[in-house]
Order: structure tokens, then sequence, then C-alpha cells
């Protein structure tokens, strides 16, 4: 059994890790809001447990044990996330502290029954896959606003910034999950981007557009 934070440190590496295969102390320490000496001493008792591979100075990684782990936390997280989005009708600037609290239930005859009774979900709110019970995920292909030209066509589909604030500012702007968009203009001076939802154009800056993710 591990606790619970050793499971939110395997989560953050996993997370921190997924594009080149390594993970820093500072990363770490940066990512968990903590102190790098203090990460230190835990990846020392992860390594210990043979759930990272961890060198000084060299980076972190996960083994495949460690990697088993914090992709079941992803999981559970995501499935409650959906839950209290489709069954309980939160808004999905509320869910993810609450996901963080519930992702650490450790029945996994509790999860997998969640699964089924919500049909199977292959995507959470913020559209990020939601791996199956056996670990896989069903991805597909997204890029950002910002590395789209202009009059291409898509569907809003994930956000690369998970906070309360952007998520409430997408819904002020009516640029959430599933709408079809199209951009209309891509501003020289200051690289912010004109989109076209529905009627109405809608004028976002380049960080805005740097954290929508459109699939074409």
């Amino acid at each position: 059994m591990n606790t619970l934070a050793e499971e939110n440190y395997l989560k953050a590496i996993y997370h921190l890790a997924v594009n080149d295969g390594n993970a820093s102390t500072n990363q770490i320490a940066s990512s968990l809001n903590t102190k790098a000496s203090s990460v230190t001493d835990m990846l020392k008792k992860l390594a210990d447990k043979a759930l990272i591979n961890y060198t000084p100075y060299q980076g972190v990684s996960l083994t495949p044990s460690g990697e088993k782990i914090a992709i079941g936390i992803i999981r559970k997280h995501r499935l409650w996330e959906y839950f209290l989005v489709e069954k309980l009708n939160f808004k999905w600037d509320q869910v993810h502290d609450l996901a963080e609290e519930m992702e650490h239930i450790s029945s996994e005859e509790l999860i997998d029954r969640l699964d089924k009774f919500m049909g199977y979900p292959k995507h959470d709110p913020h559209g990020d896959p939601i791996p199956d019970c056996n670990g896989r995920f069903n991805t597909h292909e997204l890029k950002p606003v910002s590395a789209v030209t202009v009059n291409q066509i898509g569907i809003i589909s994930g956000v690369r910034d998970h906070s309360s604030s952007f998520l409430q500012y997408l819904d002020k702007k009516q640029l959430t999950i599933g709408c079809k968009i199209m951009i209309t203009d891509i501003i020289e001076y200051d690289h912010s981007v004109v989109v076209q939802t529905g009627n109405k154009e809608v004028h976002i800056s380049r960080e805005v557009a740097n954290n929508l993710l459109i699939a074409l």
C-alpha cells in the first residue's frame, strides 16, 4: 500500500515525464509546491520501493510498477471528474480539487463499477483521455489554436490549463468542449487570434490560444 503523498509524487512524475521520459527534482518540487530537499527524500523512498528509476542529478523516470500505479490514479481522477460533471451537475471548473481527494480511493471494484455505470467514457470533462481498466489510453491528436492557420475549422477537444480561472474564462467566451470554431484572423502584432463560433467572433490572446486544443 502506498501513501497519499507517494501516489501524488508518482502522478506528478508521470505527467512531467510524459514527453521526454524524465522529470527533474526542481520540476517535481514546482509541480507539488514543495521544497527540493523534501522531493529528494521522497524520491529515495520511491526508489527503495522500485517505483522509480532515480540517480541524483540525472532525472527521474517511473518503473513499470510505478507507471501502473500512476495511470491507475489518473484513471480514477478522470472518472470521478466525469461523474461529478455528468451525473451530479458540477461545472467543469469545480471538479479538479474534489477529484484530487477521490482519486486515492483504493477499491478497484468500485472504480470498475463506476466506469461501467457511466458507459465507459473515453474522455473527462476537460478533454483528457481516460485510461481503461488495462491502463490503455484512447488518444486523439489535438493542436493548440495558436498552431492553426486562418480559415481552418476544428472542434474544441481539450485544454492545457485546468485552472478554475481559465475554465471560467472559456465558459464566459462560450469556448467549451465540443464547440466548432473557425480561425478567421491571426493578429501579426501580438499573435492573438480571432475565432468564429456560431454567429459571433471572439478575440483571444496568444496565451489562451496556446492553452485551447482543437481536433481538426
